[in-house]
């Protein structure tokens, strides 16, 4: 768990937010006792977790792929090769929507705005140090061409959680 107290609260009101602005349907679906709060959220979401990635073509046209996500700090972290057809969608309009799912237990959907953690031209976000070395002690630092890669962290707008046994799921996450 890398989430502060003040990050904490910053989720929850988020996921708040979000529920209470949806529709009557999700809201039936997402209920209290279906869902977890932001501090089991953070628990639950340790390691990496694939994330389905969505995406918009020049034309308006809908694309979908999979992710390395790695939650931090209230906020998905993923990253892709840059001349990926996703990094080259996500450079000209960098609004997004990832979600997790773990089978019919967990449901994490989130849409927002990515925000490029380096540069095609080296330059780093002041967040990348602590981020990298996440990344590094996921995945070594010679499992792939770190210059080849681009990563990304989604700035969140919207954000809600399915979780229909919740106790379940965080006893796995102990």
């Amino acid at each position: 768990m890398y989430e502060t107290e003040s990050e904490l609260r910053d989720l929850q009101n988020l996921m708040d937010a979000s529920l209470s602005r949806s529709t009557a349907h999700l809201r039936s679906i997402v209920t209290g006792e279906r869902s977890l709060g932001a501090d089991q959220l953070v628990r639950v979401l340790s390691g990496m977790c694939v994330l389905a990635l969505s995406t918009v073509t020049a034309a308006g046209e809908p694309r979908v792929s999979a992710v390395d996500g790695h939650f931090l700090h209230g906020r998905w972290v993923f990253g892709t090769a840059r001349g990926a057809a996703k990094a080259r969608h996500l450079r000209a309009r960098p609004a997004a929507s990832v979600a997790h799912l773990r089978g019919e237990d967990l449901g994490v959907f989130v849409h927002g705005t990515v925000e490029e953690l380096v540069a095609a031209d080296g330059t780093t976000h002041p967040d990348w140090p602590p981020i990298r070395e996440h990344l590094y002690g996921s995945y070594g630092d010679s499992s792939f061409d770190w210059n080849e890669v681009v990563y990304y962290r989604l700035q969140p707008t919207w954000m809600t959680v399915y979780a229909p046994d919740p106790d379940r799921l965080l006893a796995q996450a102990a």
